[in-house]
Protein backbone atom coordinates (compact mmCIF):
# COMPACT_ATOMS: atom_id res chain seq x y z
CA UNK A 1 0.00 0.00 0.00
CA UNK A 2 1.45 2.88 -0.85
CA UNK A 3 2.36 5.64 1.91
CA UNK A 4 1.77 9.15 0.10
CA UNK A 5 -0.47 11.30 2.38
CA UNK A 6 -3.75 11.28 0.45
CA UNK A 7 -5.67 11.24 3.74
CA UNK A 8 -6.61 14.83 3.46
CA UNK A 9 -8.24 14.55 0.07
CA UNK A 10 -9.89 11.36 1.38
CA UNK A 11 -11.52 13.13 4.18
CA UNK A 12 -12.67 15.90 1.57
CA UNK A 13 -14.35 13.55 -0.68
CA UNK A 14 -16.28 12.00 2.61
CA UNK A 15 -17.57 14.75 4.24
CA UNK A 16 -18.30 16.17 0.38
CA UNK A 17 -20.17 13.67 -0.27
CA UNK A 18 -22.30 13.38 2.77
CA UNK A 19 -22.61 17.36 2.21
CA UNK A 20 -24.18 17.22 -1.12
CA UNK A 21 -26.42 13.90 -0.16
CA UNK A 22 -28.23 16.39 2.17
CA UNK A 23 -28.50 19.23 -0.03
CA UNK A 24 -25.73 21.42 1.11
CA UNK A 25 -23.75 23.39 -1.26
CA UNK A 26 -20.26 21.96 -0.84
CA UNK A 27 -18.39 21.50 -4.45
CA UNK A 28 -16.50 17.98 -4.95
CA UNK A 29 -12.94 18.44 -3.90
CA UNK A 30 -11.30 20.12 -7.43
CA UNK A 31 -7.71 18.19 -6.19
CA UNK A 32 -6.90 14.81 -8.47
CA UNK A 33 -4.67 12.20 -7.27
CA UNK A 34 -4.02 9.23 -9.54
CA UNK A 35 -4.61 7.01 -6.60
CA UNK A 36 -8.27 7.51 -6.97
CA UNK A 37 -8.58 5.34 -9.47
CA UNK A 38 -6.72 2.23 -7.72
CA UNK A 39 -8.99 -0.34 -6.22
CA UNK A 40 -8.51 -0.21 -2.63
CA UNK A 41 -11.04 -1.14 0.47
CA UNK A 42 -11.53 1.65 2.69
CA UNK A 43 -13.50 2.20 6.32
CA UNK A 44 -15.73 5.49 6.81
CA UNK A 45 -16.18 6.22 10.67
CA UNK A 46 -18.52 9.09 11.98
CA UNK A 47 -18.59 10.36 15.29
CA UNK A 48 -20.03 13.31 16.65
CA UNK A 49 -19.12 14.67 20.68
CA UNK A 50 -16.74 11.29 20.69
CA UNK A 51 -19.27 9.09 20.18
CA UNK A 52 -20.00 6.67 17.24
CA UNK A 53 -22.43 8.12 15.03
CA UNK A 54 -21.73 5.91 11.40
CA UNK A 55 -19.07 3.01 10.43
CA UNK A 56 -19.40 1.33 7.12
CA UNK A 57 -17.03 -0.19 4.42
CA UNK A 58 -15.24 -2.56 2.29
CA UNK A 59 -13.17 -5.23 3.56
CA UNK A 60 -11.48 -6.43 0.36
CA UNK A 61 -11.00 -4.20 -2.81
CA UNK A 62 -13.56 -4.36 -5.30
CA UNK A 63 -13.45 -0.12 -7.11
CA UNK A 64 -11.82 2.97 -7.16
CA UNK A 65 -10.55 4.08 -3.95
CA UNK A 66 -12.64 7.56 -4.71
CA UNK A 67 -15.83 5.84 -5.19
CA UNK A 68 -15.43 3.46 -2.02
CA UNK A 69 -14.71 6.34 -0.03
CA UNK A 70 -17.91 8.15 -1.47
CA UNK A 71 -19.78 5.17 -1.00
CA UNK A 72 -18.94 4.50 2.11
CA UNK A 73 -18.96 7.61 3.67
CA UNK A 74 -23.05 8.22 2.36
CA UNK A 75 -23.49 4.48 3.68
CA UNK A 76 -22.01 5.55 7.14
CA UNK A 77 -24.28 8.14 7.19
CA UNK A 78 -27.30 7.23 5.64
CA UNK A 79 -27.34 3.60 5.85
CA UNK A 80 -26.03 2.00 9.34
CA UNK A 81 -28.74 0.08 10.93
CA UNK A 82 -27.46 1.03 14.13
CA UNK A 83 -28.14 4.68 13.85
CA UNK A 84 -31.09 6.89 12.53
CA UNK A 85 -29.96 8.93 8.76
CA UNK A 86 -27.67 11.76 10.04
CA UNK A 87 -29.49 15.14 9.87
CA UNK A 88 -28.14 18.37 8.53
CA UNK A 89 -27.75 19.56 11.87
CA UNK A 90 -26.06 17.30 12.44
CA UNK A 91 -23.14 17.48 10.15
CA UNK A 92 -20.96 20.58 11.59
CA UNK A 93 -19.96 18.98 14.57
CA UNK A 94 -19.35 15.05 13.32
CA UNK A 95 -16.07 14.41 12.46
CA UNK A 96 -15.21 11.86 10.11
CA UNK A 97 -12.69 9.25 10.04
CA UNK A 98 -11.43 7.19 6.91
CA UNK A 99 -9.40 3.91 6.97
CA UNK A 100 -7.47 2.12 4.02
CA UNK A 101 -7.23 -1.19 4.54
CA UNK A 102 -4.13 -3.73 3.56
CA UNK A 103 -5.44 -6.81 1.97
CA UNK A 104 -6.45 -9.52 4.22
CA UNK A 105 -4.05 -12.22 5.94
CA UNK A 106 -5.03 -15.13 7.02
CA UNK A 107 -4.21 -16.14 10.70
CA UNK A 108 -3.57 -19.56 11.23
CA UNK A 109 -3.57 -21.14 14.64
CA UNK A 110 -4.73 -24.33 16.84
CA UNK A 111 -7.45 -23.29 18.99
CA UNK A 112 -8.70 -20.30 20.51
CA UNK A 113 -5.76 -19.40 22.73
CA UNK A 114 -3.45 -19.72 20.17
CA UNK A 115 -5.62 -17.15 17.99
CA UNK A 116 -5.78 -14.68 20.81
CA UNK A 117 -2.08 -15.25 21.16
CA UNK A 118 -1.16 -13.83 17.56
CA UNK A 119 -3.36 -11.28 17.50
CA UNK A 120 -1.33 -7.85 17.46
CA UNK A 121 -3.57 -5.41 19.64
CA UNK A 122 -3.36 -1.92 18.24
CA UNK A 123 -2.04 -3.05 14.97
CA UNK A 124 -4.25 -5.79 13.42
CA UNK A 125 -7.90 -4.94 12.63
CA UNK A 126 -9.44 -8.82 12.47
CA UNK A 127 -12.09 -10.25 10.49
CA UNK A 128 -14.15 -13.63 11.83
CA UNK A 129 -15.85 -15.94 10.01
CA UNK A 130 -17.89 -18.69 10.76
CA UNK A 131 -20.35 -20.42 7.88
CA UNK A 132 -22.71 -17.19 7.34
CA UNK A 133 -21.58 -14.92 9.91
CA UNK A 134 -18.65 -12.42 9.88
CA UNK A 135 -17.44 -9.47 11.66
CA UNK A 136 -14.95 -7.22 11.90
CA UNK A 137 -13.26 -4.75 13.95
CA UNK A 138 -10.99 -1.87 12.66
CA UNK A 139 -7.52 -1.57 14.83
CA UNK A 140 -9.14 1.36 16.47
CA UNK A 141 -11.35 -1.00 18.20
CA UNK A 142 -8.32 -2.14 20.23
CA UNK A 143 -8.39 1.51 22.02
CA UNK A 144 -11.79 -0.01 23.79
CA UNK A 145 -11.13 -3.80 24.23
CA UNK A 146 -7.35 -3.94 24.64
CA UNK A 147 -7.23 -7.77 25.64
CA UNK A 148 -6.95 -10.15 22.79
CA UNK A 149 -9.29 -12.55 24.72
CA UNK A 150 -12.44 -9.66 25.26
CA UNK A 151 -11.92 -8.57 21.62
CA UNK A 152 -12.37 -11.87 20.31
CA UNK A 153 -15.58 -12.53 22.46
CA UNK A 154 -16.75 -8.88 20.87
CA UNK A 155 -16.02 -9.80 17.58
CA UNK A 156 -18.26 -12.88 18.04
CA UNK A 157 -21.13 -10.92 19.17
CA UNK A 158 -20.94 -8.23 16.28
CA UNK A 159 -20.38 -11.44 14.15
CA UNK A 160 -24.33 -13.15 15.24
CA UNK A 161 -22.49 -15.80 17.65
CA UNK A 162 -22.09 -15.42 21.08
CA UNK A 163 -18.84 -14.36 23.10
CA UNK A 164 -17.84 -17.87 24.15
CA UNK A 165 -18.62 -19.73 20.89
CA UNK A 166 -15.56 -21.42 19.50
CA UNK A 167 -15.49 -24.05 16.65
CA UNK A 168 -12.94 -25.78 14.65
CA UNK A 169 -14.35 -23.85 11.73
CA UNK A 170 -13.67 -20.65 12.56
CA UNK A 171 -11.42 -18.64 10.45
CA UNK A 172 -9.79 -15.32 11.54
CA UNK A 173 -8.25 -12.44 8.95
CA UNK A 174 -6.15 -10.03 10.12
CA UNK A 175 -5.17 -6.32 8.27
CA UNK A 176 -4.07 -3.27 8.81
CA UNK A 177 -4.80 0.59 8.17
CA UNK A 178 -3.68 3.74 7.53
CA UNK A 179 -6.05 5.72 9.31
CA UNK A 180 -6.71 9.99 9.10
CA UNK A 181 -9.25 11.80 10.77
CA UNK A 182 -10.76 15.40 10.90
CA UNK A 183 -9.76 17.90 13.84
CA UNK A 184 -10.33 17.76 17.10
CA UNK A 185 -14.08 17.15 18.72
Amino acid sequence: MPTDDIGPLLLKLARGAIARQLGMAEEEPREASPRLGDAAATFVTLTRHGQLRGCIGSLEAHRPLGEDVAANALAAAFHDPRFPPLGQDELADTRVEVSLLSPLEPVEFRDEADASAKLRPGIDGVVLEYGHHRGTFLPQVWEQLPEPERFLAHLKVKAGLPPGFWDAGVKLFRYTVKKWKEGKE
